[in-house]
C-alpha cells in the first residue's frame, strides 16, 4: 500500500495528528484587510461563505447538508476532499461524448478508471484514504458506467460504507434512466445527494447526443430512445426531490447541438426542484476515442462556457467549480490523487480512520472559513464602493493551489480560478484549465499562447509571482497583472488590485 500524505489547508504545515491540528487552531489568525477598509463585517450582511453559494443566500438547514460537500458547495471545495469508487462498470445508454475505459491511468475525464472494484474492495480503499486524509467528507459512485444500472453493486457499497463510516456523505451520479426505480433504496441508505446528467428537453436534440438506450429489456434508438430517456429523467428528478434529496443536474455544453437549448433545460429542471445546475464543457479530444472526438465535434471555449452560464440568469443556482472528475477520483477538486492509492490484494485489513483527527480537522476548517468569510466581506465592501457605476463586470483569473488564497506562481498554474467583479461585489465565476507555463524551470512559449486563448475575456491575472517574459506577453494582450506574495484571501487580493486600478488615473494626474 503506497503512502498518501495528508493535504492540509494551505495556511497550515503538514499535519499528522489531532494535537498538530489543535496547535494550528490555537495560532492567532492574521486578518486579511484590503487597503482603505476597516476590520469587521458590516451588520446585516449574510455570512459570506453562505451568501456567495450558487443562487444567493443559502438556507441554514440546507447549508448544514452542503457545507462539507466539495461539489455542492463552492466554499467547501477549498477545504474538503471527495472520493469516487468505481464499482459500476456497465451502462444502459450510449453518449456520443463518452468512451468508458476500465484500465486507464492517464486521462482525466468522466468514464475512466484504473480498475473496477467490488463493493468490499471499495470500502477498503475508502478506509485507506480516510485514515490518511482527514479532509475526506464525501464518497460517491460515478461510474465508470451508470451507478443505478449497476444498482446492486452501488447499493451494497453504500450499505457497507454506512456501517463503517457513518459520518461520510454518500452521493451518486446517474444518467437518470434507472433513477425512478432506485430512489426509495437510496433514501433508505441516507443517500442525500444525487447528480443526474440531463442534456436536452427536445428528443430531436437528445437523439443527436445519445444514439441508444437499454430499457425495459430491450434497446431503443433515435428519437424514441431520447423520448424515453427524457421522461425517465424528469420522473426520477421529481421523485428524488420529493424524497428530500438534493439533486444536482449536469449538462454537457455541445456547440451547435444543445448550446442554445440549455436555457430551456435550466428552466425545466429548476421547475422540478433541482438544487444545482452544472453546465460543463464537452471534452472532445480525438485521443479519447469518443464519437464526438473522432468526428470533429469541437468543445466550447472557456469564454463560450462563461457566456452560456451567464445567459441562464442571475437567479440560476449554478455549480461553477466542477473539474469533470474520473470515476476513481481521490482528493481535493483539481488535485486528483487516485494513482497514489493502491491496495495490496493479500492485505484484507484496512487501516482505521481516527475520528479524533477528523473532528479536529473540521475545527481547523471552521476557523479558516471564519477568517476567509470576514476577509471576503471586507473586500466586497471596498469593491462595491470602487466599482459602483462601472459599465461592465470585470473578470479576474487567480492562481491558487487551494484554501481560498492567492498562493501559486503563474508558471505553475494548471488552472485559473476566475472571479467576476462589479458593483455588486466579487463572485466566483468558474475554473479554466490549461497546461502550466513552466517546465523544468523554463517557460514554454507555445503553452503561453494556449493560456492566452484560455484567458479570453479576462481582464486581469492575479498570482504570487510571474516572470518578466510572461508578464509582458499578458500585458501586450491587454491583461493587467497583479502580484501578491503574502498568500492572502483571494477576495482581498482582487479588491487590492481593483483599488490600485481605480487609483492609477489619480496618481497619473498628480
Amino acid at each position: 500500500m503506497s503512502s498518501l500524505p495528508r493535504v492540509p489547508l494551505d495556511a497550515l504545515t503538514t499535519l499528522a495528528t489531532a494535537e498538530d491540528l489543535r496547535a494550528a487552531l490555537a495560532r492567532p489568525a492574521t486578518p486579511s484587510t484590503p487597503p482603505g477598509t476597516r476590520p469587521g463585517v458590516r451588520s446585516g450582511r449574510v455570512p459570506h461563505n453562505k451568501r456567495r453559494e450558487a443562487g444567493g443566500a443559502t438556507d441554514a438547514a440546507v447549508w448544514e447538508r452542503i457545507k462539507d460537500h466539495p461539489c455542492y458547495s463552492e466554499d467547501a471545495h477549498h477545504d474538503f476532499a471527495r472520493m469516487h469508487v468505481a464499482v459500476a462498470p456497465v451502462c444502459n445508454i450510449q453518449c456520443h461524448y463518452c468512451n468508458r475505459k476500465h484500465d486507464c491511468a492517464n486521462e482525466s475525464r468522466p468514464g475512466v478508471t484504473s480498475a473496477r472494484l467490488t463493493p468490499e474492495q471499495a470500502v477498503r480503499r475508502v478506509l485507506t484514504v480516510a485514515a490518511q486524509v482527514p479532509q475526506l467528507s464525501v464518497v460517491g459512485v460515478a461510474g465508470p458506467g451508470d451507478a443505478l444500472y449497476d444498482a446492486e453493486r452501488t447499493l451494497r457499497t453504500f450499505e457497507l460504507l454506512r456501517a463503517e463510516m457513518p459520518d461520510l456523505t454518500l452521493c451518486v451520479s446517474t444518467n437518470g434512466l434507472a433513477l425512478p426505480d432506485r430512489v426509495a433504496a437510496l433514501k433508505a441508505l441516507d443517500v442525500d445527494h444525487v447528480t443526474v446528467t440531463i442534456n436536452f428537453m427536445d428528443p430531436e436534440i437528445g437523439a443527436a447526443i445519445h444514439p441508444w438506450i437499454f430499457h425495459d429489456h430491450r434497446r431503443w434508438t433515435g428519437r424514441e430512445a431520447a423520448r424515453i430517456l427524457h421522461e425517465r429523467q424528469m420522473e426520477g428528478l421529481e421523485a428524488a426531490v420529493a424524497a428530500g434529496m438534493l439533486v444536482k443536474v449536469n449538462s454537457v455544453l455541445i456547440p451547435g447541438i444543445n448550446d442554445a437549448h440549455l436555457i430551456e433545460v435550466n428552466q425545466a429542471v429548476r421547475a422540478k426542484g433541482a438544487f444545482l445546475h452544472n453546465v460543463m464543457p464537452l471534452i472532445s479530444d480525438p485521443a479519447h476515442g469518443t464519437h464526438f472526438g473522432l468526428t470533429g465535434q469541437r468543445g466550447p471555449t472557456p469564454a463560450e462556457v462563461h457566456r452560456a452560464r451567464e445567459a441562464l440568469g442571475e437567479d440560476a443556482r449554478l455549480m461553477r467549480h466542477c473539474r469533470q472528475c474520473r470515476a476513481d477520483a481521490v482528493g481535493m477538486l483539481g488535485e486528483d490523487r487516485c494513482q497514489d492509492v493502491t491496495l495490496d490484494p493479500v492485505d484484507d485489513v484496512a487501516p482505521r480512520p481516527d475520528p479524533e483527527v477528523r473532528a479536529a480537522y473540521r475545527a481547523v476548517v471552521d476557523s479558516a472559513r471564519a477568517e476567509r468569510a470576514a476577509a471576503a466581506a471586507r473586500a466586497d465592501a471596498l469593491v462595491e464602493a470602487v466599482a459602483a457605476g462601472t459599465e461592465a463586470p470585470r473578470l479576474v483569473a487567480v492562481c491558487s493551489r487551494g484554501g481560498g488564497r492567492v498562493n501559486l506562481h503563474f508558471g505553475k498554474a494548471t488552472e485559473f480560478h476566475v472571479y467576476q467583479v462589479d458593483g455588486a461585489g466579487i463572485r466566483f465565476s468558474g475554473v479554466r484549465r490549461a497546461d502550466n507555463y513552466c517546465l523544468g524551470g523554463r517557460g514554454d512559449a507555445d503553452r503561453l499562447g494556449t493560456i492566452l486563448t484560455v484567458l479570453e475575456g479576462v481582464d486581469a491575472v492575479v498570482c504570487v509571482k510571474i516572470g518578466d517574459g510572461p508578464r509582458r506577453r499578458l500585458e501586450a494582450a491587454g491583461l493587467a497583472v497583479h502580484e501578491d506574495g503574502r498568500h492572502e484571501v483571494i477576495e482581498t487580493v482582487i479588491a487590492a488590485w481593483l483599488a490600485d486600478e481605480a487609483a492609477a488615473p489619480v496618481r497619473a494626474r498628480a
